[in-house]
């Protein structure tokens, strides 16, 4: 029997990026510069540029550990993998909204992609104030391309399950229950906020009606295998420019309720309606424009490229209906999870301090009321028009 001797996890530095990259071929004869941009909780990411060039590659690669606690969190590296399978997927079904991915490495839990460095990422951009005029269509097509054709409407029978198999993904999915069903509707030792929410936050605790339909939405978490979900779409995971749009980092990926994906991009971008105090008009048409591009190119790529006799209209349509349902309970689930749990959002917490608790105490009402109304609401305008702000 050949026993496969597997490489030395070795996490890398800014220089041995460097020499990682030469061994693979790239910019052998070029003096390269190396930086570790990587600003979130799971992962070291440099850029290496040759010298002169302002493009250069990324590589991203995966720790053993969650970098927002340290090491005593430990984690899975096949999280890499994961995202490596999901970006080669995205690269075919949506090209132009994905980074182009070059190399993976298993052991080393390394991945080699296009530099996005001239695009910023969206939550910046949006607290910046700045326009992103065909960011919901962009989203949207994303939203539907990626969602339709691993789905059941979309591809064969033996190949949605080859999809569960291959994105298996266990320990981040536990994360998400975690975190974003679990800790922030009771007083678990993670959630982390402010003491002035304390009366509505245990409100929420002693809800009985919130808890039920939190559990339901757990559920549908767990046992819903209707697409391959990027699994953690929100505004820090899409870079853009004013006619670019990438999404980024599906390290989270799993099959799973496609309500899940759209309720947290949904979520994400109305934060900006709640933490800005004029130019809310274009985030509003961000989120309904979402909808409706989702909702017209599911129809059409249903209609076009089905691949089972779900020949009626009235069924897709009702399955969309569905979709947006759940994504409503979970578009509550992650406002509060923002504002109760371990991992904030920017566009509120940099808010002056007495505005950041009035505004957060209208979020987690309208997270509660969300979750609770899901099956009255049904849809993004009805959803907007309970807003108040």
């Amino acid at each position: 029997m050949t026993v496969i001797q597997r490489k030395e996890y070795r996490p890398l530095t800014e220089a041995t990026a460097v020499t990682y990259l030469q061994k693979l071929g790239y910019f052998t004869n070029e003096l390269c510069e190396s930086i570790e941009i990587g600003d979130g909780n799971l992962n070291l990411v440099f850029k290496v540029t040759p010298v002169g060039s302002e493009k250069g590659l990324i590589i991203k690669q995966a720790l053993p550990y969650a970098k927002v606690v340290g090491e005593s969190w430990p984690l899975t590296l096949n999280r890499a993998t994961i995202e490596s399978n999901a970006t080669k997927i995205y690269n075919e079904l949506t090209p132009n909204y994905s980074p182009k991915l070059y190399e993976h490495d298993e052991d080393q839990a390394v991945t080699v992609m296009e530099d996005l460095s001239h695009l910023q990422i969206l939550r910046k951009g949006l607290i910046e104030k700045k326009s992103y005029p065909f960011l919901a269509e962009h989203i949207g097509e994303f939203l539907a391309k990626s969602l339709f054709f691993t789905s059941d409407f979309g591809t064969t029978p033996a190949k949605k399950k080859e999809l569960e198999s291959l994105f298996n993904n266990p320990e981040l999915c536990d994360i998400t229950e975690n975190l974003v069903f679990t800790d922030p509707f009771f007083d678990s030792e993670t959630n982390n906020y402010e003491e002035e929410l304390n009366e509505v936050i245990h409100e929420l605790w002693s809800d009985e009606v919130l808890q039920i339909e939190v559990a339901k939405l757990k559920l549908d978490f767990l046992s819903k295998k209707e697409a391959l979900l990027h699994g953690d779409l929100h505004t820090g995971s899409i870079f853009v420019s004013a006619d670019e749009t990438k999404i980024i980092d599906p390290e989270f990926a799993f099959v799973g309720p496609i309500g899940f994906d759209l309720g947290q991009i949904q979520a994400n971008l109305i934060f900006q309606v709640f933490s800005r105090s004029d130019q809310t008009e274009e985030i509003v048409e961000h989120i309904l424009a979402i909808e409706k591009t989702f909702n017209e190119k599911f129809i059409e790529l249903w209609e076009q490229h089905s691949v089972r006799p779900f020949n009626h209209l009235g069924l897709i349509k009702e399955k969309i209906e569905g979709y947006w349902v759940d994504a409503i309970g979970v578009f509550g689930c992650e406002l509060i999870r923002r504002s109760v749990g371990l991992a904030h959002v920017e566009d509120i917490d940099s808010l002056e301090h007495d505005l950041k608790i009035q505004v957060k105490k209208k979020i987690l009402h309208f997270g509660a009321y969300c979750i609770k109304n899901r099956l009255k609401i049904r849809n993004i305008k009805n959803l907007l028009s309970g807003l108040e702000i």
